[in-house]
């Protein structure tokens, strides 16, 4: 989540994110800027990064080189979060969804008159934890936006934002980031182009996420939860040793994490046993994530240990036999995890 309250003066988008801003910045300039933009990325790419210079840069009053000015009275307020004619709505505390009654917020909100300048800017990010009524609440918002509004959503799901919003909005898909411009942003944080590498690697290429690990030195820790599945399949660990990796972490850091596992174990099959049968069954368990990653978006709060245990004990009962864990027991050794 975005703290807003002590923002720099200018805020700008991120490297990998310099052709999507120059295109929006034109459109801002040429008068052709959509009053609904839907900005949808990979997780900890910097997309809300984005949509916050992008506001600051519709709020401010003396506008220049493509940024805020980080000088005027507006980017003074948006930098200190109290900029009256701007809200950046996201799940409130111990909460996972934007909730109906806020987006009942936002629609009175973007049919207030402007106090400060000429237009409004309302952020909701991730629009992707939204349920169905916000999304319907929202609605009309979008059909009719109020004159000098604009509504920036932010998502990494596009599934889950349903068809009649994303038909509404002027959508931006934005691209993986270049891994030479995350190491040499990361670079700036780890002063170590190696040690920028290797979190990069070990994210997948997830710039945000490296930079995270990097600050709270959870880069060990993650890359053993980054492999359980593995560890697991290959008989390395059991299902409680598997299922107390998480002891500290939300349901949606679990879920993240596994789908992004299966994924790789996936990719890392020859074409002849993706037609197998157990792979077909990964895939079926890959769905399976998705679907537990809605209803927890949505709202739904399972018994984390309960369902972990679950679910991983099915992964080994279906996956840790056969084409697929022989695989990963040769690949990783008798030695590795």
């Amino acid at each position: 989540m975005i703290n807003l309250n002590d923002l720099p003066a200018v805020t700008s988008p991120l490297p990998w994110h310099a052709y999507e801003w120059g295109k929006l910045n034109n459109q801002l300039e040429t008068g052709h800027l959509p009053h609904a933009l839907l900005l949808c990325g990979g997780q900890y790419s910097g997309k809300s990064q984005l949509a916050l210079s992008l506001s600051r840069l519709l709020l401010c009053a003396h506008a220049e080189g493509g940024l805020n000015c980080g000088r005027c009275h507006a980017c003074e307020l948006s930098a200190g979060g109290s900029h009256g004619d701007f809200r950046w709505v996201q799940p409130e505390e111990k909460s996972r969804i934007i909730k109906v009654d806020q987006i009942r917020e936002v629609v009175r909100f973007s049919n207030m008159t402007s106090g400060f300048g000429a237009r409004k800017v309302i952020v909701l990010a991730p629009a992707d934890s939204m349920n169905v009524n916000a999304f319907n609440a929202l609605l009309k918002s979008l059909e009719e936006p109020a004159s000098g509004t604009y509504i920036i959503l932010v998502c990494h799901r596009m599934a889950t934002v349903p068809a009649t919003i994303r038909s509404r909005c002027q959508i931006l898909q934005l691209p993986v980031p270049n891994q030479n411009d995350c190491c040499r942003w990361l670079d700036e944080t780890t002063e170590n182009r190696q040690e920028s590498e290797r979190l990069l690697s070990m994210t997948e290429g997830r710039p945000l996420l490296a930079q995270y690990l990097f600050n709270t030195g959870g880069a060990e820790v993650f890359a053993t939860r980054n492999f359980a599945l593995q560890a697991l399949l290959a008989r390395k660990i059991t299902v409680p040793q598997a299922v107390a990796l998480w002891a500290d972490e939300e349901m949606v850091v679990f879920l993240d994490e596994i789908a992004t596992d299966l994924q790789r174990i996936l990719s890392a099959l020859s074409i002849e046993q993706l037609r197998s049968k157990q792979a077909r069954i990964a895939f079926g368990l890959a769905d399976e994530v998705v679907d537990l990653q809605r209803a927890v978006s949505a709202g739904a709060n399972p018994n984390k240990q309960l369902l972990a245990d679950a679910f991983l004990s099915k992964c080994c009962r279906k996956l840790g036999a056969g084409i697929i864990g022989d695989n990963v027991l040769m690949e990783k050794g008798e030695d590795a995890l």
